[in-house]
């Protein structure tokens, strides 16, 4: 068998206590072969029912027993046909044994594969455990487990057991439900296998695991503690985000019969030049570059490889840091996990003394990561230790790399405190919103967490799934609706809301509930309210709770004035009942600093022009539109320099006006020495240009910019 090509045996429960299980588990094994069909198109799959009222299996042909224990495949290769055995399973009628499934499904790898196969073969059990094991003709249960755990390891077997209980009626027997549970951990104990008890069909989902990851290591080396004192580790990915399947372009174009054709499409790339469409640019007569500034710096591909950092690959300790020094948030990426390097007895003490003195201490240790030769960045990340509460499985660390200073965000956003008294919560208001997070707790101490993130699928890659293999029965299918089951994850669930309606209500009657409008961009910050205005009786009226929002939209201006522009500028800013607010009161206030700086008289203006302009930058920084800002003022010191108003650059400059930085707003793509840059650097003089035609479409704004900065 092919390297990492797996052997499954599923071994499905189809008995009474099963029916209402049934439909989702038909959902979840058609999902498992989809996957395989998609990644693994070389594994083989079998399936095995147990609690159906016929027999037939070998077993029962050969030494007798095993009945109720239907083969309904044998192991093959997937396949489409596979998908639709599972989508529609037979219902049982009698209750089955897991233990007769399980040596069943051992005795079909065991005859297809003998002595070879050895850690590629997969048992996966699905049931609800809720009916007795029969008794052996000799010896008891536990002698029974146990043989059949020696002969899973002999083989190199893995066992996985998906137990299902939902809500269980009054007439399950506990008592067998014990010895059931008791029986599945000694198969934990004594061999390779894994039991995961679920309580909701959203879980089951996740349960099993529908594709095979094969291990890979991203690093094997030392980890360098000191110049004399290194560890032999091994270094693997604990979680990744999983990822589409890769869209390739195929072709029905090959001949019918040709047996081996891929049907890719292969895509060659031609370069021609401007000035001579005919010539064709050959590859050594291509060079890429960078923009810098204006201009376009070319880079060649040995100058590029030259300059380049090439650190040589290894694993550093820099030191270790307080765990509470390391917040939550500063993760990325990935999640690797550290592990000693198999068979190294003293890498293994190593690790896990390490590991254990960290955790006794509650310190972190940070690293410095070159996970591979010719790597061309160095990670910086926190070493966590894993300390293991089993004998047969060693400690560990988990790894999470940290940011480097530009890749902190610096958001600053005002405090909920600041606000007027009218816009805080009553204790009324409070205690409402104080039930409502407790009552909808997802993990209730009673029952099962819901959405755990090991058992919770990725609801859009699952419709992906379905809806592929759908079309590749019927081409002309249209998309589906989402899956109610796959629902429970995009939403909330029904019950819980259904059980907490009460509380839901108390919430909403102490708040008054509009319809959200849909905005064309979201709202980046919450809108501001200045205490004077709601405090003093003169300018606006103490405002009810019941008609706040409508009295204050009223209050609030609809253009930049003459007398307050600054003031006008901001309460349009803080509007929040039309999208269409912010950009208007961008494109008013680049209009008031034109007109300010064109109608200005030996610089009378230009202090009321700086106000104007501080005011646009401080909000192009709050709403994210820094591009609004920069192009606004290379555009006005240009008009500047051409209009012989080159005073007011001086001036700016002189008082500190610079670009909206990448630091400064996340969508920005000027550095800080671009910023500092900017006004020292004599910009190229434009052309003289009228006025009075610069203004024919719009008043008060000219032509150029118009085109360049309206638009948002």
């Amino acid at each position: 068998m092919a390297r990492n090509k797996e052997a499954l045996v599923l071994l499905l429960d189809v008995g009474p206590t099963m029916h209402n299980i049934l439909p989702e588990l038909e959902k979840v094994c058609s999902m498992l072969v989809q996957k395989k069909l998609i990644y693994s198109k070389y594994d083989e799959v079998g399936v095995v029912l147990l609690g159906t009222e016929e027999t037939n299996n070998e077993l029962t042909r050969e030494v007798g027993g095993y009945e109720h224990v239907f083969v309904l495949r044998n192991i093959k290769v997937v396949d489409g046909d596979l998908v639709d055995v599972v989508q529609e399973l037979p219902r049982g009628t009698v209750a089955g044994d897991f233990l007769d499934a399980i040596v069943v499904g051992m005795d079909m790898l065991i005859k297809k594969y003998g002595p070879t196969n050895k850690g590629k073969q997969r048992l996966c059990l699905i049931t609800n455990a809720l009916c007795p094991i029969k008794e052996p003709h000799e010896g008891t249960k536990d002698d029974q487990v146990s043989i059949i755990t020696s002969q899973m390891t002999a083989h190199g077997m893995k066992l996985e057991c998906i137990i299902v209980r939902g809500v269980l009626s009054d007439d399950a027997n506990k008592k067998i439900m014990d010895e059931n549970d008791r029986l599945l951990d000694l198969f934990s104990k004594n061999t390779w296998a894994r039991t995961v008890h679920v309580e909701n069909l959203t879980s089951l989902f996740g349960a099993i695991r529908t594709r095979n990851v094969a291990p890979v290591t991203i690093f094997r080396g030392d980890l360098e503690l000191s110049s004399r004192l290194r560890i032999k580790v091994w270094v693997y990915k604990k979680t990744s985000e999983e990822k589409f399947p890769t869209l390739k372009k195929y072709s029905d174009k090959a001949p019918p019969t040709e047996k081996f054709a891929t049907h890719e499409v292969k895509v060659d790339y031609e370069y021609r030049s401007v000035e001579d469409p005919g010539k064709v640019v050959l590859p050594e007569q291509r060079i890429k570059g960078y923009r810098y500034g204006p201009h376009v710096v070319p880079v060649s591909s040995a100058e590029w490889e030259a300059v380049k950092f090439k650190p040589e690959k290894g694993v550093k300790l820099l030191g270790f840091t307080d765990a509470s020094n390391i917040l939550r948030h500063y993760y990325m990426k990935d999640v690797n996990i550290f592990i000693a390097e198999p068979g190294n007895t003293n890498a293994v003490l190593a690790v896990s003394a390490l590991s254990r003195a960290m955790k006794e201490m509650n310190k972190v240790a940070i690293l410095r990561c070159v996970w591979r030769q010719g790597q061309g960045n160095v990670v910086i990340g926190i070493l966590t230790p894993n300390v293991s509460d089993k004998d047969n499985i060693p400690d560990s660390f988990y790894f999470n790399v940290l940011p480097f200073a530009e890749d902190v965000r610096e958001f600053q956003f005002p405090s909920f405190r600041n606000f007027p008294s009218l816009l805080l919560p009553t204790e009324q208001q409070q205690e409402a919103a104080d039930n409502l997070v407790k009552m909808l707790d997802l993990a209730p101490i009673s029952k099962e967490e819901m959405l755990q993130p090991d058992l919770t699928p990725n609801p859009v890659l699952e419709r992906f799934y379905r809806f592929l293999e759908l079309k590749s029965k019927h081409p002309d299918a249209a998309v589906p609706p989402l899956d109610e089951t796959l629902k429970r994850i995009t939403g909330a669930d029904p019950e819980l809301l259904s059980q907490n309606k009460s509380v839901i209500d108390d919430f909403v009657k102490c708040f008054e509930l509009k319809e959200n409008p849909k905005m064309k961009k979201s709202a980046k910050r919450l809108p501001r309210a200045r205490e004077e205005n709601f405090e003093d009786p003169h300018n606006v009226k103490r405002l009810k709770t019941s008609d706040s929002m409508e009295n204050m939209s009223a209050a609030m201006v609809e253009k930049v004035g003459d007398l307050t522009p600054v003031q006008d500028f901001e309460g349009m800013l803080s509007r929040r009942d039309d999208p269409d607010w912010v950009i208007k009161s961008i494109k008013g206030m680049k209009n008031k600093i034109y007109d300010l700086v064109e109608d200005s008289y030996e610089g009378d203006n230009y202090n009321k022009a700086l106000e104007c302009l501080v005011a646009l930058r401080k909000g192009c920084v709050l709403e994210q539109e820094p591009k609004q800002f920069n192009d606004f003022l290379h555009y006005l010191c240009k008009f500047c320099r051409g209009h012989d108003l080159s005073d007011f650059c001086d001036f700016l400059a002189s008082k500190g006006m610079t670009l909206i930085t990448k630091t400064e707003a996340a969508d920005s793509e000027v550095t800080g020495d671009e910023a500092r840059s900017f006004l020292v650097i004599k910009g190229p003089v434009v052309e003289e240009k009228s006025l009075n035609s610069a203004r024919e479409k719009r008043p008060h704004v000219p032509v150029a910019m118009q085109s360049h900065f309206c638009a948002r």
